[in-house]
């Protein structure tokens, strides 16, 4: 059974309500409130598709309600048309203006009532659908991009088998830290920031493409000149991306996953690659990523070692050892790595190689 439309009727005068009770009783669920507080708290329990709302009525006028209907995100997209005995042409318009979609002046005309709803209701169902339908495009979009990122991401795992569900792994390290940096950070995050920080996670090693096999599947110890060559994957990473982005131009995700991918070697200290940086020099999206990146190094089996258990993990990165040392990372992200570790200890159990 078809669900008939909502409308939410707001004046102070019960005989003006009768009258579009009368009128629009027959094709519309109908909600009355005589005056405004009450129109914005029967919006808070039924949400109408479409609101009457006298001008002149006590207390709250109808801009005034109008006003509270359009600051919040709820009821600021429910059309309103104006229902008001002034006529003038100066009022109508200081309505139309506000953003309402029609004007009606007292006394009713029942026919003319009923069409300009119709049309307004009709209006709105259009653009639902319409919303609904970008909504939907954009859902297919943002999953199309995630699953050619993923598939760049696994490139690279294909050239360094050893890694498994190391992208897996990081991406939810990388989220945990910036989640719990983001009240410490207000200025810097925002949940659709740590989402494409998120997303961006697969293609911090999309360089190692270009790293020779001889080299980044060698089993034992890397030699000086080896190791410089690994360096690299760093710099080819930033490359393939900066030139991605001259095809689709710039924007937050690519800025990110650019940033990602070329510093995430970088340490506070300033003793990590390709470029040296120090601290603040070092983008916090690398320096989130240099924490994650680490931690699962260090716990991951690789051909040349064990896995180190979490809780000796946890010892060697606040407190540091031949491989790695406090220095080398941000000191809020180590605050947040601690506070957070047993999420790590989690996901790092639930992606298993």
């Amino acid at each position: 059974m078809k669900v008939r439309p909502t409308i939410l009727i707001a004046d102070d005068t019960e005989v003006n309500i009768d009258i579009l009770v009368n009128t629009l009783q027959d094709d519309y669920e109908l909600s009355v409130a005589l005056d405004g507080e009450t129109a914005i708290q029967i919006t808070e329990d039924i949400l109408p598709d479409l609101i009457l709302l006298d001008i002149m009525m006590p207390g709250m006028n109808g801009y005034e309600v109008y006003g509270k209907l359009k600051e919040s995100q709820t009821t600021s997209g429910i059309p309103v048309i104006f229902i008001t005995a002034l006529s003038d042409e100066e009022n109508e318009a200081y309505g139309l203006k506000m953003g309402a979609v029609d004007y009606i002046t007292k006394p009713f005309n029942p026919e003319l009532v009923k069409a300009r709803i119709r049309n307004h209701i009709e209006l709105k169902g259009y653009r639902d659908d319409l919303e609904h339908m970008v909504s939907k495009k954009v859902r297919q979009l943002s999953q199309a991009k995630a699953a050619i990122i993923a598939s760049m991401g696994i490139l690279a795992e294909f050239r360094d088998p050893e890694t498994g569900a190391h992208i897996h792994r990081t991406q939810n390290y990388v989220k945990i830290l910036a989640e719990g940096l983001a009240p410490k950070k207000t200025d810097l995050f925002k949940p659709e920031d740590i989402e494409l920080l998120y997303q961006s996670v697969p293609l911090h090693d999309i360089g190692k493409i270009g790293i020779p096999d001889y080299i980044l599947l060698k089993p034992g110890k890397l030699t000086h000149d080896e190791f410089e060559e690994i360096k690299k994957h760093t710099i080819y990473g930033s490359q393939a991306i900066q030139r991605t982005e001259k095809y689709l131009g710039t924007n937050t995700f690519l800025y990110l996953a650019r940033e990602v991918a070329e510093f995430h070697h970088e340490k506070w200290d300033g003793t990590g690659y390709p470029h040296g940086l120090k601290g603040n020099e070092i983008p916090l999206s690398a320096r989130i990523m240099a924490v994650a990146d680490v931690y699962d190094a260090l716990t991951s089996r690789r051909p040349y070692k064990d896995a180190i258990p979490h809780s000796e993990t946890l010892r060697i990165i606040t407190e540091g050892d031949g491989r790695t040392m406090p220095g080398h990372f941000d000191p809020d992200l180590l605050s947040v790595f601690l506070e957070t570790a047993p999420e790590f200890e989690k996901i790092s159990i639930q992606f298993q190689d």
